[in-house]
C-alpha cells in the first residue's frame, strides 16, 4: 500500500479549502494527514470501500497476500517509502522518530570514538587505545539493547565497577591527585578528543531518554540510560588520567 502524507493531503485538499480527498484502496492515510483531513472536515472518500471493508482472508479463496510491512499506526504496506526506515523486524516508522534517533546518536558517537582511538595512538597511548575499543564494543552493543530488547546489565568498563566509576568521576583528586579542571586547548589531541566523545554520550543519553520516554515521562528503559551516565563517567576519568599523566606514552 501507497501512504498518503499529511503534505499530500494538504495538496490534495488545497490546504484545507476544498474536498473530497479520495483514498484508493492501496492508499492509507498517515496519522498525521487523517487529523489534518478531521480538523479541517475535509470529506474523506473510500471509492472501493475501506482497507479493512475490503481486505479478504490469507489463504482464502481470492484472499489478499499479506503486506510486506506494518506500522506503529496499522497501516499494512507492500513497499517501503523512502521517509520510514525499519523499528524492528518489518515494523516501519517516520525517520524522525525518536528511537531512530536515538540510533544516529549511536552512529555518531562510534564514528567519534574511532577519531579518538586515534588521536591516542598517534600520541602513544596504547592503554588508552586498547579502553576505548572496550568502550566502542559497548556503545555498539546499545543498538541490540534497542533493537532485541536485551537487558544492559551491569555497567564493568575498563576493570571499573558502576561504584567506582561513580566514586572516582565524583573525587578525582583523591584517587588520582588531579582536581576537576576546565579543558584547554593546549591539553593535547587525545584528551580533547575523549572531551569530545564524553560531550557525544551527553547527547545520546538525552537522545535515548527521548527514544523511551512515555507521554507522562516514565522511562521504558532506564538501564540504556544508566549505561551511557556510567560511560560518560568513564571518560571523565580517562581525561582525569591523560591530565594527571597517569598513562605511559610509547616512544
Amino acid at each position: 500500500m501507497a501512504l498518503l502524507t499529511l503534505e499530500d493531503v494538504r495538496a490534495m485538499s488545497n490546504n484545507g479549502t476544498r474536498g473530497p480527498v479520495v483514498v484508493r484502496r492501496d492508499q492509507v492515510l498517515a496519522p498525521g494527514a487523517r487529523d489534518y483531513l478531521q480538523e479541517h472536515r475535509v470529506e474523506v472518500v473510500y471509492p472501493q470501500g475501506k482497507p479493512e471493508e475490503t481486505s479478504g482472508k490469507p489463504g482464502g479463496s481470492g484472499g489478499a497476500a499479506p503486506a510486506k510491512y506494518r506500522t506503529l499506526f496499522g497501516a499494512q504496506l507492500n513497499e517501503k517509502p523512502e521517509h520510514m526506515t525499519h523499528l524492528k523486524g518489518n515494523v516501519l516508522v517516520f525517520k524522525d522518530h525518536p528511537r531512530i534517533a536515538f540510533r544516529g546518536m549511536i552512529d555518531l558517537l562510534e564514528a567519534e570514538i574511532l577519531l579518538a582511538q586515534q588521536a591516542a595512538a598517534e600520541e602513544g597511548y596504547r592503554t588508552l587505545t586498547e579502553e576505548l575499543e572496550e568502550v566502542l564494543s559497548f556503545v555498539r552493543r546499545n543498538i541490540r539493547f534497542d533493537v532485541l530488547d536485551e537487558p544492559v546489565g551491569e555497567v564493568r568498563l575498563c576493570g571499573y565497577t558502576p561504584e567506582q566509576l561513580r566514586e572516582y568521576s565524583h573525587y578525582p583528586e583523591k584517587h588520582f591527585g588531579q582536581p576537576h579542571f576546565l579543558v584547554h586547548y593546549s591539553d593535547g589531541p587525545a584528551l580533547l578528543a575523549v572531551n569530545k566523545v564524553r560531550t557525544v554520550v551527553r547527547r545520546t543519553e538525552l537522545a535515548a531518554y527521548g527514544a523511551f520516554r512515555d507521554a507522562d515521562g516514565n522511562v521504558a528503559r532506564e538501564d540504556i540510560i544508566l549505561g551511557l551516565n556510567r560511560l560518560s563517567s568513564l571518560l571523565w576519568i580517562m581525561m582525569i588520567k591523560l591530565k594527571a599523566g597517569k598513562y605511559e606514552r610509547s616512544k
